[in-house]
């Protein structure tokens, strides 16, 4: 056995055989390890693996009828239809947002049907069980083990040979054989590895959960994405009920779909109609308030944007929002000024999107634009509104994809009126009841939602 010492970056996972304070791969400071990778040397063996078969004489039918629902219909929505048998699952978020809580319920769920076994590297058997009472969990096919040592898992594995297996979490787990300590760059690649082949050979559906870094991407290198077939993002603050979960990567499904829920004393409950929950408690006859409607995948969501626009006092005046891309809002300021004369440039802008989401639909550009003349002008957009559209920087406003949905969401939540962009109008069916004013540009626009200017 011949060791040989790397330095690794903890951030992307770039290796070198020299230190170096900035690491050339993603450039983060002070990343770089020193760790003794451990070679062992193995004569090679004449091996012989599967025989390549003609793409035509393989089914496709084996991967979609191997499907199992998760008991949540949002989370089942997010994957595409449920979770593939013998796939390799990722699902990261921040410390406390209810990784843990929402892997069991799902246990909970399953475990009818399926043999779970649920591995716990961060609490004990009697914490994940009481954990588990508080959930109503009382089902005996769900086996738990606190364990962090790699090759007792895989002993635990094919001894009881389980349906589902969940890993909570990767940086907990370790193998022996590495020198460095659990949760580095060396580890968690290997760990994966080790997870995929009982994936892949066992035919175990496996789900790692994972801890996000402060910028917000999965703890670890890049290559741990790499490896698994699914990576899903449990997102919220944890000063609000309501959380979101969505793929950034699916082998087996679109990423565009997004699952929302809330967190209740019992645990996590899933949420029909997210629409309806966003615009609850909305308030009535006060200015800088628009709902417009996002596309979340194949699901129309109505949120609502407020803003706040008041004189500043200090020099330079002060640019904040919450839910919306910050770049976005800029632009959107700058159109206003330049396109329709308004004065911004000694006011404060303070954007919030309602309920904690994230929209990064260019869709939401005409509702933000309202929202900000709405709240500078102190005249009141009709509740009943939405608008739709993004906004171009000459002021135009541009066609939106799905105009058809979001419409018949609106009409749905009870609104009688949208603003849509005036390409989207050709051919265009909707309900007679609602009024649709297609437009051109940022003023028709706002001659139509303020009708006092």
């Amino acid at each position: 056995m011949a060791e040989r010492t790397r330095f690794i970056c903890q951030n992307c996972g770039y290796e070198t055989s020299k230190w170096m304070g900035k690491c050339p791969s993603c450039g983060q400071w002070n990343t770089l390890q020193e760790e003794i990778i451990e070679k062992i040397d193995k004569k090679r063996e004449k091996r012989t693996g599967k025989e390549p078969e003609l793409i035509s004489n393989i089914s496709s039918k084996v991967m979609g009828e191997n499907r199992f629902s998760t008991g949540f219909d949002e989370l089942d929505r997010v994957t595409g239809g449920g979770i593939v048998q013998g796939s390799l699952v990722l699902i990261g978020g921040d410390p406390g947002i209810g990784k843990s809580t929402l892997m069991l319920q799902m246990c909970k769920n399953i475990a009818g049907t399926k043999r779970v076994l649920y591995i716990s590297g961060e609490e004990s058997v009697h914490q994940v069980k009481m954990r588990g009472e508080r959930l109503g969990i009382r089902n005996e096919r769900i086996y738990l083990a606190s364990e962090t040592d790699i090759y007792a898992i895989i002993e635990q594995v094919k001894a009881l040979k389980p349906d589902v297996l969940i890993i909570d979490s990767i940086q907990t787990i370790y193998d022996p054989q590495l020198s460095s300590s659990p949760g580095s760059v060396s580890q968690v690649r290997q760990i994966t590895s080790y997870l995929m082949h009982i994936a892949k050979g066992m035919n175990i559906t496996t789900i790692i959960v994972g801890h996000v870094t402060k910028d917000g991407s999965i703890a670890g290198p890049r290559v741990l994405e790499h490896m698994v077939d699914t990576v899903l993002y449990f997102e919220g603050e944890n000063r609000l009920m309501y959380r979101m979960i969505r793929a950034v990567k699916n082998r087996f499904g679109s990423t565009n779909e997004v699952g929302i829920f809330e967190m209740m004393a019992d645990g996590i409950k899933e949420i029909k109609n997210p629409s309806e929950m966003l615009l609850r408690g909305r308030p009535a006859g006060v200015s800088g308030s628009c709902v417009t409607c996002s596309m979340e995948g194949t699901r129309p969501l109505l949120a609502e944007l407020q803003a706040l626009v008041t004189q500043t006092n200090f020099g330079i005046p002060r640019r904040m929002c919450t839910g919306i891309d910050f770049n976005r809002m800029l632009m959107i300021t700058a159109v206003l000024e330049k396109r329709i004369g308004m004065m911004l440039g000694n006011q404060d802008i303070y954007l919030n999107v309602t309920g904690g989401i994230k929209l990064t639909e260019p869709a939401c550009d005409l509702a933000l634009a309202l929202t900000i003349v709405s709240s500078y002008r102190d005249v009141c957009i009709s509740e009943g509104l939405v608008a739709v559209g993004e906004i171009g920087l000459a002021g135009e406003v541009r066609p939106v994809t799905q105009p058809a949905k979001r419409i018949i969401e609106a009409y749905r939540m009870g609104f009688d009126a949208i603003i849509i962009p005036y390409e989207n109008l050709k051919g265009l069916e909707y309900p007679e009841k609602i009024k649709v004013y297609p437009v051109k540009d940022l003023k028709q626009a706002l001659s139509i939602a303020i009708k006092s200017m």
